[in-house]
């Protein structure tokens, strides 16, 4: 969509290595998300913040994952708002806010579900949680990478074959960036009908072992300013 804001250029007249909002609104997201489900469709989502979008201007490998994604919705107010100064209208759509709604969607259509970060006890509580929540949900499996992961790396292939074997159809992918988005490019190759969908600390935050920023903070759009308290060292610079 050429009037939507574009982040992550190199240079700036290098308009083809460029990440723009693809999908404006949930609801519209949603429904496409559901006919690709529905026919057997893969896609690749992200959910682009301004940590990502500093982090897309300095790493060719995370940009090149992000151009590769069918879908980047706006998981941050900044995002938002630099989006509107551009002249497009954009709603928020955070990655953790996605979980649960798709879990449901896969419930209901008979999606197997693997979850993919975090740590073991992470993904069994998540699992639980989300069983409980979507009757008839079928989280097929659990993978939590050893730290030090590589997206690229024979593992990656490893967690991928696991995936697909056990029937997988969307995938959580709970890793961080880069690695969540580096993993889903090159899950959308290898896997082409299988949905992937990068949610950072999405499953921590249904597991409990994360706390997302209460409700009065997200009401005054300051989730952001949250998420930068929380890692100073790493998030001030870049947000300043």
């Amino acid at each position: 969509m050429t009037d939507a804001i574009s982040f992550g250029a190199a240079a700036a007249d290098d308009s083809a290595a460029t990440v723009r909002i693809t999908a404006p609104t949930r609801a519209a997201l949603m429904t496409d998300l559901e006919a690709r489900l529905r026919a057997g469709r893969g896609f690749t989502l992200a959910t682009l913040n301004l940590d990502h979008a500093v982090k897309l201007r300095r790493d060719p490998a995370f940009r090149a994952a992000y151009l590769a994604h069918s879908h980047v919705v706006a998981d941050g107010n900044p995002i938002v708002w630099l989006s509107r100064l551009a002249g497009r209208r954009v709603e928020l759509v955070p990655g953790s806010e996605l979980v649960q709604p798709l879990a449901g969607l896969a419930g209901r259509l008979g999606v197997p579900v693997a979850l993919i970060g975090a740590t073991q006890e992470t993904l069994d509580s998540a699992a639980a949680r989300l069983a409980a929540d979507h009757p008839g949900l079928g989280i097929v499996a659990r993978i939590a990478p050893p730290f030090g992961f590589d997206p690229d790396g024979a593992e990656a292939g490893a967690v991928l074959d696991t995936a697909a074997a056990a029937g997988a159809r969307l995938c959580f992918l709970a890793l961080g960036a880069p690695k969540q988005e580096r993993l889903a490019a090159r899950g959308a190759a290898r896997l082409p009908g299988c949905g992937f969908v990068s949610i950072g600390a999405g499953l921590d935050f249904i597991a409990g072992s994360q706390r997302r920023a209460p409700v009065w903070v997200q009401r005054l759009a300051l989730e952001w300013a949250w998420r930068m308290l929380g890692d100073p060292g790493r998030l001030a610079g870049r947000y300043a």
